[in-house]
């Protein structure tokens, strides 16, 4: 539709013939730029796609191998079971990172344990005596899952076990009726957690890209009020890692 207004605004100008054939010529190019640019990004990804494929046949087979690696990614993390129906909450993303460890079992099952440092929350919003406020409550694990790892081929492996999460940093802030208020509390491992986790890697020789579900079995210590609900984590990770 801009073009169509874009030749209009030229054609309809007494005596501007020639210009407007100058401009025709000059869109034309520039549609042809922008056409030859996104033709190049295409066979760029298919080229990019088309080696992995290729490294993935020569890939060797690490199943029956200890294998030590360091991994990081980002938490999309959201609350579930939260008694207060006029709390909304919304998705807020987090940093999540760490080490884990694969142990055969055999060649095709084998123990995944990792230890994560891995950021949850949510941010919200709602009102407190019919003033309408913002609220974004990040919360700071330790994740320790010990997960069950079934591995079907070289490239694909299925996880899923129980985690524990150590609660070590909280932060809080609450923005309403032109106020904006901060709090943040350190804990002691005083307050852990039992989780269940499932997902699956995708091992591209020594890098590995996670993609995890995990929600949490117990409820965190909320005081039930409209700012600071009874809730349980839920949260979908991707890292990218390497394995030495």
């Amino acid at each position: 539709m801009n073009n169509v207004i874009y030749f209009k605004n030229y054609i309809t100008v007494p005596g501007s013939e020639r210009h407007t054939l100058c401009q025709c010529n000059n869109f034309l190019k520039n549609l042809k730029l922008i056409t030859m640019k996104k033709i190049i990004l295409i066979i760029a990804i298919i080229t990019f796609m088309a080696n992995i494929i290729i490294a993935q046949d020569n890939s060797t087979d690490l199943r029956d191998k200890l294998q030590f690696g360091l991994k990081a990614g980002v938490n999309f993390s959201n609350i579930y079971d939260s008694k207060n129906q006029e709390f909304n909450a919304g998705f807020k993303v987090g940093f999540a990172g760490g080490a884990f460890l694969e142990i055969p079992i055999g060649k095709y099952i084998g123990l995944q344990p990792e230890i994560l440092f891995s950021q949850k929350g949510y941010k919200a919003t709602g009102t407190f005596l019919t003033i309408p406020y913002k609220f974004t409550h990040t919360t700071s694990y330790i994740d320790v899952p010990l997960l069950f790892a079934l591995k079907p081929s070289a490239n694909v492996t299925l996880l899923a076990g129980p985690q524990y999460s150590f609660l070590v940093n909280q932060k809080d802030v609450f923005t309403g009726g032109g106020l904006i208020v901060n709090q943040e509390q350190q804990f002691k491992n005083d307050r852990s957690v039992l989780c269940f986790l499932g997902g699956i890697d995708i091992n591209l020789n020594q890098f590995v890209f996670s993609a995890r579900a995990g929600w949490d079995l117990q409820n965190n210590n909320g005081d039930g009020t409209s700012t600071n609900p009874r809730y349980k984590n839920v949260w979908y990770q991707a890292t990218l890692g390497f394995r030495f």
